[in-house]
């Protein structure tokens, strides 16, 4: 996937996160407030299902929410991981999506349940999106 070109071989997840964001944000003109990257470092494996899932999320932010600003998290710890990717867009109602709509969320999903972890949408129609991705330390 062209996604994962994008993880440095040391695994700095926090450098691949910032260099997309600006790329993105310049590419579509939505404004991004950075609140945290992650300061420790991540697995390979676990730096791979986050950037995917990021790179995902704003995917869906461009084509679909008309929004004016996302708003990111991601920190590493002891505990795990958890990214959240937020906008002040359109919105949609989660269970209403059209069955095929959500592909990509399955996928996002999908990848966090291969990692341990899990991912959740929260949305509501006109008041933006938030999609958020724990990942436990084992």
């Amino acid at each position: 996937m062209a996604e994962e070109l994008r993880i440095r071989p040391n695994g700095d997840l926090a450098a691949a996160l910032e260099d997309y964001l600006t790329e993105w944000s310049e590419r579509c003109g939505v404004a991004v407030e950075i609140w945290a990257l992650p300061a420790a470092a991540v697995s390979r494996r676990v730096a791979q299902v986050v950037y995917a899932a990021f790179v995902e999320a704003l995917s869906n932010v461009e084509r679909h929410s008309r929004a004016r600003q996302v708003s990111v998290a991601v920190t590493a710890g002891k505990a795990g991981l958890r990214m959240t990717v937020s906008d002040d867009g359109a919105g949609f109602a989660v269970a209403e999506a059209a069955p095929g709509s959500g592909r990509g969320l399955a996928a996002m999903r999908a990848r966090f349940a291969e990692a341990g972890g899990t991912l959740t949408i929260n949305s509501v129609p006109g008041g933006g999106t938030t999609v958020t991705g724990v990942i436990r330390s084992r």
